[in-house]
């Protein structure tokens, strides 16, 4: 049995013996070990793997328990890792995200940014925004670097400049991201990048025979951007899918 435990951001090898059948991953969250036994050298091992990759610190691990104290939905380890990356790889400096949630994506997003990047992050509770605030000064992220802002998105982000941005997460209301869509791609620069969280909706969305509203309008949402030619798309498989595109 081959045991890997995710221990303060470090993932550890306890235990080996190749004749094992399964891989058993022990993901620490704070107070609390939980495992999930998976087999080896499969598509959910991989997927597993992959999650685990890039550890959380405590901050991360502390703000997704407080997320799921209010039941909020947030970006997985490894989606918040590939945000960092795609911040890290236009040297972001300025980024707007929709649903900030109680700061897990937000804390990903600002580790990808220059030094001096600014976050605009936009939720319609207010509570969101005071538990993020709260993780961004845990983390020692001067308050000068975030810019939190209560409202509807369509509200807000029709009132942010042209261009001016480097890349837009949309983490919302499903019902409105066709709207999002167009409005970032008004907000970012060319080469910008535009990302949606949750593109799988719990895994409903590739399979044509779910047609509640919520699946049917990510759905839409991931037709509209592939058909797009303005974009250059992907749909990456980490977390619940992120779905991103380059804005020629």
């Amino acid at each position: 049995m081959r045991e890997l435990e995710l221990y303060a951001g470090r993932l550890i090898i306890n235990k080996f013996t190749a004749c094992e059948p399964a891989l058993i991953i022990t993901n620490w969250s704070l107070d609390r070990f939980e495992s999930l036994e998976v087999p080896i050298a499969s598509r959910e091992g991989s997927w597993h793997f992959a999650e685990d990759y890039v550890g959380e610190d405590f901050v991360i691990v502390a703000a997704r328990a407080r997320a799921e104290e209010l039941n909020i939905a947030c970006v997985s380890p490894g989606a918040g890792a590939a945000l960092r990356f795609l911040a890290a790889s236009v040297h972001a400096r300025n980024v707007v995200e929709i649903g900030t949630g109680t700061g897990v994506s937000g804390l990903w997003l600002l580790r990808g940014m220059t030094s001096d990047g600014i976050l605009t992050s936009i939720d319609i509770e207010g509570e969101h925004l005071r538990q993020a605030r709260e993780a961004f000064a845990e983390d020692g992220i001067r308050p000068n670097r975030t810019r939190l802002i209560t409202g509807r998105a369509l509200d807000v982000m029709p009132r942010l400049a042209d261009g001016a941005y480097d890349l837009v997460l949309i983490d919302g209301t499903p019902d409105e991201y066709l709207h999002c869509l167009e409005q970032a791609i008004r907000l970012v620069h060319q080469h910008g990048i535009i990302v949606f969280a949750s593109a799988f909706g719990n895994d409903l969305v590739p399979d044509p025979a779910q047609r509640d509203p919520e699946t049917i309008e990510r759905r839409t949402l991931v037709e509209a951007v592939r058909d797009d030619e303005r974009l250059v798309q992907v749909l990456l498989p980490v977390g619940d899918g992120l779905l991103a595109a380059i804005v020629n």
